[in-house]
């Protein structure tokens, strides 16, 4: 199995031909703005240290943290990277504790699976597990921080955790009068709004907000969102700062330099992630137990003569207990598909019209939960085709396009 280095390394390589030509590695769509020539390197809110690193002194300061909370170092051979935990306890900040969300701090969790407290090897710094037994930081655990510092790279997708666990960090500093300042980094997938819009009596862990399956906003915009639209508990607000990107839109492509979460573990992963991501509340494997993680899926009951793809899902690096674990999956292999600019539902349809036991395609909570709303369940069971059901999402799209457009710190 290829180790977390190598991946590092191919992705340093794709990141080098991003700022050398303006665009990633698939092409996008004329929705999105042609590229310019040499543009500056996007900077991340990590890296700009001046406007930021004054708030910080003379605080004791708890971090919400994972692996790619990283701070990027120039040298005259190569980018480097350094944790930003490490970074700043060299510039003298006093960090009390660091807060870890769903895969740990150094992301090496399977997702769903519990991360405990601990210590961190190298800092000594307690970690406090924000997916084990509260998701919210207590009051205890808050006791003598004077600001919560966030900083963890989302990949835009409703039911990715790291935007409830930013809900339950502002919440649990609004109730304790905490500061909250936000490191804001690239959407990967904040080119295009799209997918239903979650249902309230939905809410969950895996959605908080009535907000679409792909929302089209930077972290630092959504918690701007969150604060201002009374999503705390009580209609509490936080007091919030947000630390902006530069040279960043929303049109521009971005190739993350440090997989997100065990499973995303590469450009494409994360561009196929909304809409795969869907086959995850169903009875089909969506790649987890190879090293193709949501670029593929299969099941064993597919019919090879639609589905001549085959592969064999075993236990890996985020994948413990994969689905149909050392069966021969029939599916199919979307590593060559095009750069998507919205979510692709055919795959999800033609997969539950080609599955023999059609009542046991959908986990329905874990389906609902993932999708946000029960209807689309229904309207695939009723034989509905994609553009059907993607036009029954278009009132919800342009009502939350509205409410967003008040939000965004970029073009």
């Amino acid at each position: 199995m290829p180790t977390f280095l190598q991946f590092k390394s191919t992705l340093f390589l794709w990141v080098l031909l991003l700022m050398n030509c303006g665009d990633g590695p698939e092409k996008a769509d004329s929705r999105q703005s042609a590229p310019t020539k040499n543009p500056e390197p996007i900077v991340c809110a990590a890296d700009r240290m001046d406007h930021y690193l004054h708030l910080l002194r003379g605080k004791s300061v708890a971090i919400v943290a994972n692996q790619t909370s990283i701070v990027t170092r120039l040298n005259s051979e190569e980018i480097a990277y350094t944790h930003l935990v490490d970074t700043l306890l060299s510039r003298g900040v006093t960090i009390r504790k660091v807060f870890a969300p769903e895969h740990g701090f150094r992301g090496t969790a399977d997702a769903g699976e519990k991360v405990r407290d601990g210590i961190d090897e190298k800092t000594g710094l307690p970690i406090i597990s924000l997916y084990g037994n509260n998701r919210k930081p207590s009051s205890n655990q808050l006791e003598e921080i004077d600001l919560l510092l966030f900083d963890i790279q989302d990949v835009g997708v409703r039911f990715y955790t790291y935007i409830a666990t930013l809900q339950y960090v502002m919440e649990a500093a609004s109730e304790n009068g905490i500061r909250v300042l936000v490191l804001d980094r690239p959407n990967p997938n904040g080119h295009y709004v799209d997918g239903p819009t979650m249902e309230i009596e939905n809410r969950g862990f895996l959605g908080l907000n009535p907000i679409p399956l792909v929302y089209g906003m930077t972290i630092g915009e959504y918690a701007q969102m969150i604060n201002a639209e009374g999503w705390l508990e009580d209609n509490r607000k936080a007091d919030l700062t947000v630390i902006p990107l530069e040279h960043y839109t929303h049109s521009r492509p971005y190739v993350l330099p440090v997989r997100p979460s065990p499973n995303l573990p590469n450009a494409k992963s994360v561009n196929l992630y909304p809409s795969l991501g869907l086959f995850e509340g169903t009875h089909i494997n969506a790649g987890r137990g190879t090293e193709f993680q949501f670029q593929r899926f299969g099941a064993p009951f597919l019919d090879p003569s639609i589905y001549p793809f085959t592969y064999i899902p075993k236990p890996n690096f985020g994948a413990k207990y994969p689905k149909f674990q050392d069966e021969t999956c029939k599916g199919m292999d979307l590593t060559r598909t095009e750069y998507l600019n919205e979510v692709r539902l055919d795959w999800l349809i033609q997969a539950y019209q080609n599955t023999p036991a059609k009542e046991e395609f959908f986990k329905t909570e874990g389906f609902t939960k993932h999708a946000g709303t029960s209807e689309l369940q229904q309207q695939i069971e009723a034989g509905w085709t994609a553009a059907q059901i993607k036009k029954s999402w278009q009132a919800d799209l342009e009502a939350f396009r509205a409410i967003r457009k008040k939000y965004l710190l970029y073009p």
